[in-house]
C-alpha cells in the first residue's frame, strides 16, 4: 500500500476510534452528572498541556522565551475570541441569549463559548498530530503505525474531556459528537501537508502546538474552573478535586505507559 494511503488511513481510523470511544463514555453519562465530570475535563486538559504538550515544546528548545511568548499570545488571542463570541451572542439574540442542549438549564452553560474555543484548540492539536504521523510513516511504516496508536491512546481521555466541555457549554450530544468528529479531520489536513511539504510543516509544529496548548489552558482556567467555584459545598468541592486529579492521572498514566508520548 502506498505511504500516502497508510498515512490517510491511520489519521482517519485514529480520529474515528478516539472520537467513538470518547462518545461511548460520554453518551452514557447522565445529564445530572455532567457538571461534576467537567472537573475531569479540567484535569484532562491541564494534564494534556503540562504533561504532554509543554514538555514537548521546551525539550531541546533553542528559544524557550519565544515559545512562552507564543503561548501567552495564544491565551490573549482566545480571550479576544471569547469576547467576540460574547458580542455575537448578545447582539444576535437581542441581549437575551439562550443555550440549547443537555445542560441548557444547568449552572455553567455558557452559550457555547468554551465549546467553540475547545473545538478551535483541538483542531490545532489534531493538525499537528497529522504532521507527526506523516513524518513517522515517511521514516518507516512500522514506526508510523506505532506513532498513530500512541496518538490515539493520548487522544481518548482528552476527547472525553472535550466532549464533556461541549455538553457543559450547552451543545446537544449529537452536535458535540459532530464537532468532535469534524475537528479530528484536521489531522488529515496536517498529514497531507506533512506528506507534501514535510520540512516546512515540521517547522510550524511547535508554533501550532503552542496555540493548541494556549486554547486548552484558557478553556480550563478561564471558563471551566470559575463554573466549578459556583458549587462551593464541601462535598462538591472534594468531588471536584478528586475528578480533576483523576483527569490529570489519566493523562499521566497514558503518557508514561507509552514511553513519554509522541
Amino acid at each position: 500500500m502506498p505511504i500516502l494511503a497508510w498515512i490517510l488511513a491511520a489519521c482517519l481510523a485514529g480520529g474515528l476510534v478516539s472520537v467513538l470511544l470518547a462518545a461511548l463514555v460520554a453518551f452514557r453519562v447522565q445529564a445530572r452528572l455532567v457538571p461534576m465530570l467537567v472537573s475531569y475535563a479540567v484535569g484532562a486538559l491541564l494534564g494534556a498541556v503540562f504533561l504532554d504538550i509543554v514538555p514537548h515544546l521546551f525539550e531541546g528548545n533553542a528559544d524557550p522565551g519565544a515559545t512562552a511568548g507564543l503561548i501567552l499570545a495564544g491565551i490573549l488571542g482566545f480571550f479576544v475570541l471569547e469576547k467576540l463570541l460574547l458580542w455575537r451572542h448578545h447582539h444576535g439574540e437581542g441581549g437575551h441569549g439562550h443555550a440549547h442542549g443537555v445542560l441548557a438549564q444547568a449552572e455553567g452553560a455558557d452559550a457555547g463559548r468554551s465549546g467553540w474555543m475547545i473545538v478551535v484548540g483541538d483542531s490545532f492539536h489534531n493538525f499537528t498530530d497529522g504532521v507527526i504521523i506523516a513524518g513517522a510513516f515517511l521514516a518507516d511504516v512500522k514506526l508510523g503505525v506505532v506513532t498513530a496508536a500512541a496518538i490515539v491512546a493520548h487522544e481518548v481521555p482528552q476527547e472525553v474531556g472535550d466532549f464533556l466541555v461541549l455538553l457543559n457549554s450547552g451543545f446537544s450530544r449529537a452536535k458535540a459528537l459532530a464537532l468532535n468528529a469534524l475537528s479530528s479531520l484536521a489531522a488529515v489536513a496536517g498529514a497531507l501537508l506533512g506528506y507534501f511539504a514535510l520540512s516546512a510543516a515540521q517547522a510550524w509544529v511547535p508554533r501550532i502546538l503552542a496555540i493548541a496548548a494556549a486554547g486548552m489552558l484558557y478553556v480550563a482556567v478561564a471558563d471551566l474552573i470559575p463554573g466549578l467555584h459556583r458549587r462551593a459545598r464541601l462535598a462538591e468541592t472534594a468531588m471536584q478535586v478528586a475528578f480533576i486529579g483523576l483527569g490529570v492521572l489519566t493523562l499521566w498514566g497514558v503518557h508514561h505507559a507509552l514511553g513519554a508520548g509522541h
